[in-house]
């Protein structure tokens, strides 16, 4: 019982490629206010969604190599295109639970509409992997619906130049949602978790009755119930834990980060740089 007490006061561990899981991150800081967080951007090797499967798999294992030196409780993978590729293959290499992003969002999107979009990553869309949560989730459901994908590899590079205002972004997301448009869909997945940023721009393009589906809401719902369950969930209100005491981390620039994720968090984070150590592959 002390153990898990103690082990309930543990962070939780978030990573993704860069700025875009800042969404699940501002996602936990209000489903979850007594959770400190770990926060990991690889912003030395981003985008993730150019990358191989195999380039995936290496740098989600080092990544959770070094989560796990610092005593995460739990990891939640912020990347759609890491959950894609490098979940199933990982899940059982380490000894805290990790989830992704794109059950809980495809369950979500099931239950909000039947003419589904989903952008993401090039790797993402490839990999097919919303398509087949999605319809799993329906034949859960006993239900029907259609899928459309469409890969957005700019909008990525876009969100970390932080150009998110730039009338070329504007132009790239009309082109881009120019598909989705002749399907009429009811229904748009964000399967990047860099996209919620990019939303107002989505709605200047789609129609007013398009629902959109951020995974991030439900995959720290999720992460809630599966803290529950293991008796991990950190409750204590008179601790000093706090989402003021999230600490971020990134592979590349320190002060890049800080300064385009400063406009997420209303204020200037600390940023620190890591060096990530290489690991033996799977074989």
């Amino acid at each position: 019982m002390v153990s898990e007490i103690k082990r309930s006061s543990y962070p939780i561990g978030v990573f993704d490629s860069g700025v875009g899981g800042l969404t699940v991150l501002q996602e936990l800081n209000r489903q979850l206010p007594h959770e400190s967080v770990v926060y990991f951007g690889d912003t030395a090797r981003l985008p993730y969604g150019k990358r191989t499967q195999t380039e995936i798999i290496e740098f989600v294992q080092q990544i959770l190599v070094w989560m796990q030196s610092q005593q995460v409780k739990m990891v939640i993978m912020a990347c759609n295109t890491s959950s894609a590729l490098a979940l199933d293959a990982l899940r059982q290499e380490f000894d805290f639970p990790i989830l992704g992003v794109i059950l809980p969002g495809a369950r979500a999107a099931v239950k909000k509409g039947r003419r589904i979009g989903v952008i993401a990553t090039t790797a993402t869309v490839n990999s097919e992997a919303y398509v087949q949560a999605i319809s799993e989730s329906l034949a859960e459901m006993q239900s029907h619906a259609q899928i459309w994908q469409v890969a957005c590899p700019e909008f990525v590079p876009l969100i970390e130049s932080n150009r998110i205002n730039d009338p070329y972004t504007l132009e790239v997301a009309r082109e881009y949602l120019t598909p989705m448009l002749a399907a009429d869909i009811d229904t748009l997945v964000f399967g990047c978790t860099h996209y919620p940023h990019l939303a107002d721009v989505f709605r200047q393009i789609l129609p007013a009755h398009v629902r959109f589906v951020d995974p991030a809401v439900s995959v720290v719902r999720a992460a809630a119930k599966e803290l529950e369950i293991l008796g991990l969930r950190h409750t204590d209100p008179r601790s000093a834990i706090s989402r003021d005491l999230t600490k971020f981390y990134v592979s590349g620039d320190p002060e890049q980060f800080a300064q385009i994720s400063s406009r997420w968090l209303n204020k200037m984070p600390t940023v620190e740089k890591v060096v990530l150590s290489p690991v033996e592959l799977l074989s």
